[in-house]
């Protein structure tokens, strides 16, 4: 495991903007409003040769009594808990406040070697004066930081290297499962990566739209190892009222681009929306493995037909992808959770199967003995060969001797023969089609 690096400080002192910078990406959302990071985001960066994780925490408001900053100051204290060194970030332009020296006092309880970081020092040359009274927290020497501009994020990084244990090389995430957690608001997105991960990793609040960054959680169980993305709710474009949430949307969107598969995470009491199929068409769109999980199915009053019933239902509505299978589970209770990640690591494995091109035209053969291809005015569409381009998702190309005469009804009626032969339940499967003589 690479050591954990926490980055903690009250609210609007610029720790997403230093961790961006640190990481390289645009990983945790910047705003100049307080409160914006509320859950932990993890980042990987290398310094001088040594690898660790850094994780963007929420700020940290000792004395406040609210339920969402009780929340953050939790999720940074796991944070604190789980680190083997801290980057304290203040703000030169407010000095040293009274929550920086309660959250100073707490660090030092922790035992663990902590680095001062004096931020927004955007001009180079000697320190303001100001920033000589940051040795009042009894933390040693600060380290002169402007997170926006990158000057002295070399020194910080010496310190904190300093300061790491020494590690061994392992082998990194090859076996590892990315599992984006999709779905409009308040569908229990976050009630699912805790119940799955037995830890609070994720704020969870009836309050819709809690979650704002995509937050991965890295699991190992007797399924294998997955690192689960909780995501923002996806509310409709003329829903998203400010920045905040439109960077939260971009986030959620980026989350399924670097996901294997996706759960498409639907409220069980509120049935299917059209919101719904929007988000699932984001998946679909990307060419990931999907999964329909239908959530707080503990909470729905059954008969011997519910399930049923609805799932046929949801066949109807999810039409456009009926590769997807359809799970009903519960994340309060963990109802099915087993079964879901039976289904993760299936739908994995089939968006990254590969066919052999003698494999394919064994099946392109018999289905054209079966089904002959269409004509067009006395042309008759002839399929020559089919070969696998990629996978994720599974990409065929077929050469033909003329693509207008390839129906789309006749690429479907190809697709079922392959799905009949390789079973490819939970991925999407893309067509290419060339007339010969195209080169590209």
């Amino acid at each position: 495991m690479k050591p954990i690096v926490a980055i903690v400080g009250r609210p609007n002192v610029g720790k997403s903007t230093l961790f961006n910078k640190i990481v390289g990406k645009r990983l945790s959302i910047v705003e100049d409003t307080p409160g914006v990071t509320r859950d932990r985001v993890f980042g990987s960066t290398e310094w001088c040769g040594k690898a660790f994780s850094l994780v963007d925490t929420g700020g940290i408001e000792p004395a406040s009594k609210d339920i969402l900053l009780t929340q953050m100051r939790e999720q940074a204290q796991l944070a604190i808990d789980s680190a083997s060194a801290i980057i304290l970030v203040t703000d030169v332009r407010s000095g040293v406040t009274a929550t920086d020296m309660d959250v100073a006092g707490m660090l030092q309880k922790s035992g663990l070697p902590v680095i001062l970081c004096v931020n927004k020092c955007d001009s180079v040359g000697d320190p303001p004066a100001e920033f000589y009274e940051f040795y009042n927290l009894g933390l040693g020497d600060p380290v002169m930081v402007s997170s926006v501009h990158g000057h002295g994020t070399g020194d910080l990084l010496d310190r904190v290297c300093e300061n790491l244990p020494e590690t061994h090389e392992e082998d990194e995430e090859g076996d590892i499962i990315k599992v984006a957690v999709i779905g409009k608001p308040n569908v229990g997105k976050s009630s699912l990566v805790n119940k799955v991960s037995g830890e609070n990793r994720c704020i969870v609040s009836d309050i819709a739209g809690t979650t704002r960054d995509a937050v991965d959680t890295t699991i190992e169980n007797q399924h294998g190892v997955f690192t689960f993305i909780d995501t923002a709710g996806l509310r409709r474009k003329s829903k998203v009222e400010d920045a905040i949430e439109h960077y939260s949307n971009l986030r959620a969107e980026m989350a399924v681009e670097r996901a294997d598969v996706c759960l498409i995470l639907i409220d069980a009491q509120v049935g299917f929306t059209e919101q719904d199929s929007k988000v699932a068409g984001i998946a679909h769109e990307a060419g990931k493995a999907c999964i329909v999980c239908v959530n707080k199915w503990d909470a729905v009053e059954k008969d011997g037909k519910t399930m049923q019933e609805m799932q046929k239902k949801l066949e109807q509505d999810f039409s456009f992808m009926s590769y997807a299978p359809i799970l009903f589970i519960s994340a309060k209770t963990g109802q099915r959770l087993d079964k879901m990640f039976e289904l993760i690591k299936s739908a994995a494995a089939n968006n990254a199967m590969r066919v052999t091109t003698g494999t394919l035209n064994d099946i392109l053969a018999q289905a054209t003995a079966r089904v002959q291809p269409p004509t067009d005015k006395g042309k008759r569409l002839k399929i020559f060969y089919m070969t696998q381009a990629s996978t994720k998702p599974p990409t065929f190309v077929c050469f033909v001797n003329d693509h207008e005469l390839f129906h789309f009804s006749y690429q479907r009626y190809l697709e079922n023969r392959i799905r009949e032969t390789f079973g490819l339940m939970g991925t999407p499967i893309r067509f290419l089609v060339r007339e010969r003589g195209e080169q590209k």
